[in-house]
């Protein structure tokens, strides 16, 4: 059956996405931060087309805000209002009330994971939810911190810790599987321009770039 087949497919450990498995985890993407996050607008704008694809197709989105009171709410291009929206001050996302919100999604196998820091919160993220067995794709043109060492060392660490990096619009034509999909038509619209230059090819350490 369709369900046993994507239950190996899912097991065999090569990370596909689909929208029945999927859902979008937004990192901490708040205001105080606009002044000190490499290529932030960026960031935010690839975020925003995750956000509005997510919502297009009816894939979850689960919000965190980190110490919201010091440091503002989520960034107002980012239109969260029918999200449900954790603070907290732990680093990583996976904090008991956003595990036990995602209990009523039992399909849930992949996270999509959008945000800030790289290096800290992502991070964090990331090996929390690879503990608890979950596919993590990190979208690196939506993911960021405020110095590029940092990030470029983040990405490696989450890959090394299994997580796929992935680009934005990989991310959301997967989702959608092909040109049938009854929603294509207003995905497309979203990515009809290409995704803005965050960066990722034009800072090396040593030679080597983030990926």
């Amino acid at each position: 059956t369709q369900s046993t087949w994507e239950t190996k497919m899912a097991a065999s450990g090569i990370g596909r996405i689909t929208v029945k498995n999927s859902g979008l985890f937004l990192c901490d993407m708040q205001e105080k931060f606009r002044k000190t996050i490499s290529f932030y607008p960026q960031i935010i704008a690839v975020s925003n087309r995750m956000l509005k694809t997510a919502q297009i197709l009816d894939v979850p989105v689960v919000v965190t805000e980190q110490y919201p009171k010091g440091l503002g709410p989520t960034v107002s291009e980012l239109d969260v209002s029918k999200c449900p929206v954790f603070p907290k001050m732990k680093f990583s996302m996976m904090i008991p009330e956003v595990e036990e919100h995602i209990k009523q999604f039992p399909d849930l196998k992949s996270i999509v994971l959008c945000g800030i820091e790289s290096h800290v919160c992502v991070q964090s993220s990331v090996l929390d939810m690879r503990e608890r067995g979950f596919d993590v794709h990190v979208v690196v043109d939506a993911v960021s911190s405020r110095s590029m060492v940092d990030r470029m060392f983040a990405l490696q660490r989450m890959k090394e810790a299994g997580a796929y990096l992935t680009t934005s619009e990989s991310v959301i034509l997967g989702m959608c599987g092909g040109s049938d999909h009854p929603n294509f038509r207003e995905i497309q619209k979203i990515i009809w321009d290409a995704a803005p230059d965050s960066g990722l090819l034009g800072h090396t350490v040593k030679g080597e770039t983030p990926v």
